[in-house]
């Protein structure tokens, strides 16, 4: 990745009159980056999504987009290059989506040709002549993603993005996010998703009264938790206590059945498990490792509050 940040916040505050909603992040974001912001309701992730897009300006610190204040009106210039859907998404409702996509690339400065293209993507082309007050939930949110995506933008911000799809449509989703990531893009996503958006970011970052917590990747996030992978070993009958005392002076052994082990270990030692796993020969059958998920992460870090 680039070694300068497309986004970086630095010792970064917002106030308003007594009540502060982000207290003192520091955070760097790296161009081509899947980043996720989560925290529970009120953290402070759509502050800061407005931080860096300019929306609203920081109390204290510093806030920079492709190395400049977003707030700046010299960053005008620059807006064609990000993208922006909302947590609620707002329309004119008498104007139909193909109409309201049209409006938008005018304002974008894109070329009309391509708005077909998106309605295509978000598989809104058979209801593109509809007019939005017909729209479901889900319809208005990816007409939303459609204008976000417009001009291919180098930088994406999505607000609880897939709030209304369905499954499908969220896969559907995430594959467009992903495409947009191989053609160089950075996203900046918030979710409560948690289940939903482990497996689409690079790297987490958990909000807790408007400060950063912990950041970083999934399994950096678990070695920071100090939590264990839990792992189960399918052992031919008559063989577990061996395999058992042959793990145990490395490995915490939880239970031991005729056909089974449980165990747990660090993250950092998964690969070394594994190893010794192979050295017990044709006495194992199977092994099944279930690594910290992030609820568990977040949890272990929110000291219990749920997202």
């Amino acid at each position: 990745m680039n070694s300068t940040p497309t986004i970086e916040l630095k010792a970064v505050s917002k106030r308003y009159d007594k009540l502060t909603v982000v207290d003192g992040i520091d955070l760097q974001i790296n161009k081509g980056e899947s980043f996720v912001l989560v925290g529970h309701n009120g953290a402070g992730k759509t502050t800061i999504m407005k931080l860096m897009l300019g929306l609203t300006q920081a109390s204290s610190g510093q806030v920079l987009v492709m190395g400049e204040n977003p707030a700046n009106k010299s960053f005008s210039a620059r807006r064609g290059m990000l993208g922006y859907l909302p947590e609620s998404v707002s329309f004119y409702h008498h104007m139909t989506g193909l109409e309201l996509l049209n409006y938008y690339a005018s304002l974008k400065g894109v070329a009309k040709t391509e708005v077909s293209s998106c309605l295509e993507q978000v598989n809104l082309s058979a209801s593109a002549g509809k007019r939005v007050n017909t729209y479901s939930k889900g319809m208005r949110q990816r007409l939303g993603l459609a204008q976000a995506i417009l001009g291919k933008p180098e930088l994406l911000f999505l607000d609880e993005p897939t709030t209304g799809l369905d499954p499908s449509l969220r896969r559907d989703f995430y594959q467009i996010i992903s495409d947009l990531r191989a053609a160089g893009a950075t996203v900046v996503i918030s979710s409560h998703s948690l289940s939903e958006i482990e497996t689409q970011a690079d790297r987490i970052a958990l909000i807790r009264s408007g400060k950063l917590v912990a950041c970083g990747s999934l399994d950096a996030l678990s070695e920071q938790a100090g939590l264990p992978v839990h792992t189960r070993l399918a052992v031919a009958t008559g063989h577990t206590g061996r395999v058992a005392a042959q793990l145990e002076p490395h490995f915490e052994i939880q239970k031991i059945t005729d056909h089974s082990v449980d165990l747990v270990c660090p993250v950092n030692k998964k690969i070394s498990l594994l190893r010794q796993v192979a050295d017990l020969g044709e006495v194992v059958l199977d092994i099944n490792m279930n690594a910290p998920r992030l609820n568990e992460i977040y949890l272990h870090f929110m000291n219990g509050e749920k997202a």
